[in-house]
């Protein structure tokens, strides 16, 4: 199998991989149970202050937050899923490096930030293999 062939293998793989990611992602409030883990009722929340503007943070500007995070998160992980699963189109361009280094950028902070998810062995497992794909989109990158 030719070199090109299996870099052509690995980018559509995780264009796939990214791609199914992305969709799951987006029934994590759900399968997370975000309602139940943020609930509405409580003690009062610090006030956020910027400058001279006071904000009272409630419960479910939090619960909100969370969800507008994850959405964002996930409609970039479709995107990029998508981006590569049309790799054969763009793959030769003069812009494919820096897409791709992009891409690297992105999943090295998503494997940089699993630390916020805490510190088990399936949390580490789960850091190193998004840097591993960050690798490969940064050695592609360069070649």
């Amino acid at each position: 199998m030719s070199p090109d062939l299996v870099l052509m293998a690995g980018v559509l793989a995780s264009g796939a991989f990214t791609l199914v990611l992305g969709i799951v992602h987006f029934a994590m409030p759900w399968l997370l149970d975000f309602d139940g883990a943020i609930p509405t009722d409580g003690d009062p929340l610090r006030p956020l202050e910027l400058l001279v503007i006071t904000y009272q943070t409630k419960r479910s500007d939090l619960r909100g937050i969370a969800q507008i995070m994850n959405h964002a998160v996930s409609y970039t992980l479709v995107s990029i899923g998508l981006v590569e699963l049309l790799a054969s189109r763009w793959l030769s361009t003069w812009f494919a490096p820096y897409l791709l280094a992009w891409i690297a950028g992105w999943w090295f902070l998503r494997a940089t930030t699993q630390r916020h998810m805490g510190s088990r062995t399936g949390d580490r497992l789960v850091a190193a293999g998004f840097a591993l794909i960050g690798v490969f989109h940064f050695a592609v990158a360069v070649m």
